[in-house]
């Protein structure tokens, strides 16, 4: 793999409960001058999204500023660390993150927007949808904005995929000078998110990117949930 070609898909719309995401993806993207989905691509799309159409609102009041927090409290497994009005959980998902992941931003004054239920489920169903409306064989990553340990500034990962490896294992092959590797594992699911998100962007109104020419052998059966989140008896930090 030495090129890789990302590109936004425009026209998507505002999306509402109900709303079949597979259809308006395929749509938007036939629409588009050059945009339209072949064998092969990554289609990545936002959480926001997917979870409008999975109607992963909860309505809240926008008179208060923290009125979002019982939501917090309601969607975590576990309180991991509290800062002012920051509070670091663990969801149901696995997943440890801000405020449990719940979002206001991109979504109608007075609602919040929750994680999907499921998100490795979500994007099974907007693959599945993109093979029979579009007739193309794609993996789909659904997307989020983290915040990292240590670093400063968030970034876009993976919460849910399907069609392709969350992780890469490269334990056992060589690297660049011939040295097996013993410990080297690439959440390539992460990085391709990242790639989207640059075209995307988080104020653009831009859900939808294509990541095209990623390496064939990395499409498989694949899963988020499965690959990349850390069993809690791995984790150092816990």
């Amino acid at each position: 793999m030495s090129r890789l070609d990302v590109f936004a898909i425009d026209g998507i719309g505002e999306i509402r409960p109900g709303d079949d995401l597979a259809s308006i993806i395929a749509a938007a993207a036939t629409a588009g001058s050059d945009t339209a989905l072949a064998d092969g691509d990554v289609v990545v799309v936002t959480q926001k999204i997917v979870s409008k159409a999975e109607n992963q609102l909860v309505e809240i009041d926008p008179t208060d500023p923290l009125n979002h927090k019982p939501l917090v409290e309601r969607e975590s497994v576990r309180i991991l660390r509290r800062r002012g009005d920051l509070i670091i959980s663990e969801t149901k998902h696995g997943f440890v993150c801000a405020n449990a992941g719940i979002d206001l931003s991109n979504v109608e004054e007075g609602w919040a927007a929750l994680l999907p239920e499921d998100s490795d489920r979500s994007a099974r169903r907007i693959r599945d949808g993109l093979r029979g409306k579009a007739g193309v064989e794609v993996a789909v990553i659904v997307s989020d904005t983290f915040g990292r340990t240590w670093r400063r500034g968030v970034t876009d990962v993976a919460i849910g995929s399907a069609g392709i490896a969350a992780v890469l294992d490269l334990r056992g092959t060589p690297d660049a000078l011939g040295r097996e590797m013993q410990v080297t594992e690439v959440a390539v699911v992460d990085e391709i998110a990242c790639a989207a998100e640059l075209v995307m962007g988080k104020s653009n109104g831009v859900p939808v990117a294509v990541v095209r020419g990623i390496e064939p052998s990395w499409f498989r059966d694949g899963s988020v949930r499965d690959e990349i989140v850390r069993h809690p008896n791995d984790d150092l930090f816990r």
